[in-house]
């Protein structure tokens, strides 16, 4: 299963570069790389066009969101990583309070549409 989601970072470029340079091979501290395999998820990759960021998640069956939030409040290194990245994102401006990635709704498969030729 896919899951997506969005975020905005600070519109400012040294921040930007900065945050990106965390999410280099070998940058992100390996605790949160464990919490996150451990969760059940199997792909992770992070867009960025501007400062608007897209997470495509590919998780396994039973994968829930909430399940993942809940360990991820209990465990003390996720916290401290996510206190740190805070200082780089915004919430978008539609997201609710305390909210940070938001859930992205499919509006379109391209696998889903009909093909005309057969």
């Amino acid at each position: 299963m896919r899951l997506c989601y969005a975020l905005d970072l600070k519109d400012d470029p040294a921040l930007i570069a900065e945050y990106e340079r965390w999410h280099q091979p070998g940058m992100i501290w390996p605790e949160i790389v464990d919490s996150i395999r451990a969760a059940g998820v199997h792909d992770m990759e992070i867009f960025r066009a501007g400062n608007r960021l897209f997470m495509v998640m590919e998780v396994a069956e039973g994968f829930s969101p909430a399940a993942k939030a809940a360990a991820d409040a209990t465990n003390p290194r996720v916290q401290a990583w996510e206190a740190f990245m805070s200082q780089f994102q915004q919430a978008l401006p539609f997201a609710r309070a305390g909210e940070k990635w938001v859930p992205m709704a499919r509006m379109f498969s391209l696998r889903k549409t009909p093909d005309r030729n057969t």
